[in-house]
């Protein structure tokens, strides 16, 4: 199975299978000063939230409410957009695994805080998380959405064996290149997308960085362009 991989700037991807439904993760557009300018979506069959922050969540319940997809977050984060109109939450927690479309969806630990920012208020969220996406072909992908790194991505290396990580980089945040690092070598991924960089200057790390931090170890570090689908 081939699938086109578009980053959209910051932490939002858009996964488009070979069989055409598109999965869009942590959607923000509006504001988000490293959005391709021209992108459009055609259709949108699949939201993963990872948590509550606006730099992840905001464009959520616009684009829930256009394309009606099936929406996936932890309980609470899914409570808080039902209250907002948005049709179609699936909630789950952490270690639990479900169909989204083709795909199986198990939704992992991240170290990160999770408020909602409604209206100057800041609410309670659930936890933030992490996704291993289980494809048709066998492959498994890993988006960590914001964390650290943690001793428990040895278990999902163990438990999923993901061939493709998705991991934050800019620091400040979330990790910079030497958790980053360390992340690649417990979780013996093939390859990592670096995402969660550069959209602010606070955010100074890099892709280059982690390349220069996993000299000599086998993972590959998959830099994108933003708005260039890719194939994986």
């Amino acid at each position: 199975m081939s699938i086109e991989i578009t980053w959209l700037g910051h932490a939002t991807m858009q996964l488009r299978l070979e069989t055409g439904e598109v999965f869009v993760l942590d959607p923000w557009i509006e504001g988000n000063p490293a959005y391709p300018k021209g992108h459009e979506f055609d259709r949108v069959d699949a939201l993963l939230v990872s948590h509550g922050h606006f730099d992840h969540i905001h464009d959520a319940v616009p684009l829930a409410k256009k394309f009606k997809p099936k929406v996936v977050g932890i309980f609470e984060l899914c409570h808080w957009l039902e209250s907002k109109g948005v049709e179609n939450c699936s909630a789950m927690n952490k270690g639990g695994t479900q169909p989204v479309g083709p795909l199986n969806v198990t939704m992992t630990h991240a170290i990160h805080s999770c408020g909602i920012l409604d209206d100057g208020k800041m609410l309670y969220g659930g936890e933030a998380a992490g996704y291993v996406l289980h494809f048709p072909d066998g492959r498994s992908a890993y988006f960590a959405g914001d964390t650290t790194v943690f001793c428990d991505m040895q278990l999902i290396q163990k438990l999923y064996h993901p061939d493709l990580c998705f991991l934050p980089v800019g620091d400040h945040f979330t990790m910079g290149p030497d958790e980053a690092a360390m992340a690649c070598r417990l979780l013996r991924t093939k390859k990592v997308i670096p995402m969660h960089f550069g959209t602010f200057p606070v955010l100074t790390g890099t892709p280059s960085a982690l390349g220069k931090k996993l000299e000599g170890f086998y993972t590959e570090v998959w830099e994108l362009e933003i708005g260039k689908p890719a194939e994986w």
